[in-house]
């Protein structure tokens, strides 16, 4: 049966997000799936890194711009679909300040 939205309450209940990410995304203070909302899945991934003290896969950028994405009205996608968008921004980010 396939959810919607208004019926996730639990951080695992999004595409994409299983307990490794839920975790993550409990560690910097998102507890439910509302609190995606008007967040940047690329501070997101810098406040884990920080947080943690490690340098996290960048995929994980991936899957939080694909559990953002949904959270906020999009069609559910792999999160490898949001690969080339995560490196085109990082590369630009990086062309910034250079």
């Amino acid at each position: 049966m396939k959810m919607s939205r208004t019926d996730i309450t639990a951080l695992e209940d999004i595409p994409n997000v299983g307990p490794s990410i839920a975790a993550s995304l409990r560690l910097i203070g998102v507890s439910c799936p509302q609190d995606l909302l008007g967040k940047d899945p690329y501070t997101m991934y810098d406040d884990l890194c920080r947080i943690t003290g490690a340098c996290h896969d960048p995929c994980v950028i991936d899957v939080l711009l694909a559990a953002g994405r949904f959270m906020t009205g999009e069609q559910s996608k792999p999160w490898w679909k949001y690969t080339s968008e995560r490196k085109r921004t990082l590369a630009a980010r990086v062309r910034k300040t250079t």
